[in-house]
């Protein structure tokens, strides 16, 4: 669980950087030109079943890992106790929830064009163009709504999550957690602002 949580985390970086570029300014032709190096790269195209395996087996594990917490305690406790968990802990199956929803409509919208298990839109000149498709798609108020509070979601998930990675990887101290802690929000805030940021540009800039 931890193990791909971390990849799926170095993944969001490389991704949010790739999807920045649709910020130059320049029409696109960055941004086209990054995903014409990562779609034709042989590289790439392996680490594209890697990523996917990487998210089944975290969704899969967490899932089992809430079920066996509902099993191991069927009946709530009358007083909740007052311990030092994050409240992010608590409710990390909903947010994992509404990420995979997110996660489904992202797909439909961007990467099963691309495979051609979804018919390609109107406005894109090919399955490639997806600038071409973020710009009809941010520019609906209501899809980056949904957009930003995916990503304000994924933010509270990041931010445990990170921690708690490397604490089940056996790196918990006092002398290094509180460190951990704090890259693990900015980490979050860093991934929840810099997605943001594109739907923004498209309704109020571009």
């Amino acid at each position: 669980m931890a193990v791909a949580g971390l990849f799926l985390m170095l993944f969001l970086v490389f991704h949010l950087a790739t999807n920045l570029l649709m910020l130059a300014g320049d029409g696109g032709k960055a941004f086209a030109n990054a995903v014409r190096f990562l779609t034709e790269n042989p590289a790439v195209k392996a680490m594209e079943y890697i990523l996917f395996a990487g998210f089944l087996v975290h969704i899969a594990l967490g899932v089992i890992l809430q079920v066996h917490n509902y099993r191991s305690r069927p009946v709530r406790y009358h007083k909740r106790l007052q311990t030092e968990t994050s409240q992010f802990s608590r409710y990390m199956i909903h947010t994992g929830v509404i990420i995979l929803v997110f996660l489904v409509i992202h797909l439909l919208n961007f990467f099963f064009i691309r495979l051609g298990w979804v018919a390609l839109p109107d406005h894109a000149e090919s399955r490639h163009d997806f600038f071409s498709m973020a710009v009809v798609l941010f520019q609906n108020p209501w899809y980056s709504l949904i957009y930003i509070v995916s990503f304000v979601f994924l933010g509270f998930h990041l931010k445990h999550a990170f921690q708690s990675a490397f604490q089940s990887l056996g790196l918990n101290h006092t002398r290094y957690t509180p460190a951990i802690k704090v890259i693990g929000t900015i980490y979050a805030l860093a991934i929840s602002i810099g997605f943001s940021l594109i739907p923004l540009y498209f309704l109020f800039i571009y």
